[in-house]
């Protein structure tokens, strides 16, 4: 009976680290990348963010326009419509009237209420329950040159603009607010 030719493997101690130190490298690698690709994917789900004009503009046209348009629709499919032939129906030789066209009103854009001058706005930066981050909230907003004051409302902390105004002129300041990235949003002061 023929012998088997044997090979003996000798690993020493520095082999088996350094296999294991790769293969921890390449599971933390693969980790890493697995994340950055669920952030990635999360981010192209979400909507950018956009300003409290831009949700106004894509509104639908008002209920009233909506139905009226409805109605006029309905109106123009009825003078199309051909009555359903029974037996004491004239003959199909009859002629059917031409037809009418209506035009579709335009929808309308909603327009942007009309400022009360007697109403007052101001902005408000942040509400948190976390007092701290209200104060590096105002502190912040103060280093960039808008004072603040901070509200305790329900067990949050509402740091707000110090200043109120007509709705033209706290708009123009959100406007410098999201420039120096703020994220204000427009409220009637008290």
């Amino acid at each position: 009976m023929p012998s088997r030719d044997t090979q003996t493997v000798i690993l020493s101690r520095q082999t088996i680290l350094l296999v294991t130190a790769v293969g921890v490298g390449l599971l933390t690698l693969c980790y890493v990348l697995g994340v950055q690709v669920g952030k990635q994917s999360a981010a192209l789900r979400h909507p950018a963010a956009r300003g409290a004009g831009e949700d106004l503009q894509e509104l639908p046209a008002s209920v009233a326009d909506q139905l009226a348009a409805l109605e006029t629709a309905r109106g123009a499919d009825a003078a199309f419509q051909k009555p359903a032939p029974g037996p004491s129906a004239p003959p199909a030789e009859a002629k059917a009237p031409p037809p009418v066209e209506v035009p579709l009103p335009a929808p309308a854009r909603p327009e942007a209420p009309k400022a009360d001058p007697a109403i007052r706005w101001t902005l408000q930066l942040i509400s948190t329950p976390d007092p701290a981050e209200a104060q590096r909230m105002a502190g912040k907003a103060k280093a960039a040159g808008f004072p603040t004051v901070t509200v305790l409302d329900k067990g949050l902390s509402k740091v707000r603009l110090a200043q109120s105004g007509s709705r033209e002129s706290i708009d123009a300041i959100a406007l410098k607010l999201k420039n120096r990235g703020f994220k204000p949003f427009a409220m009637k002061s008290d």
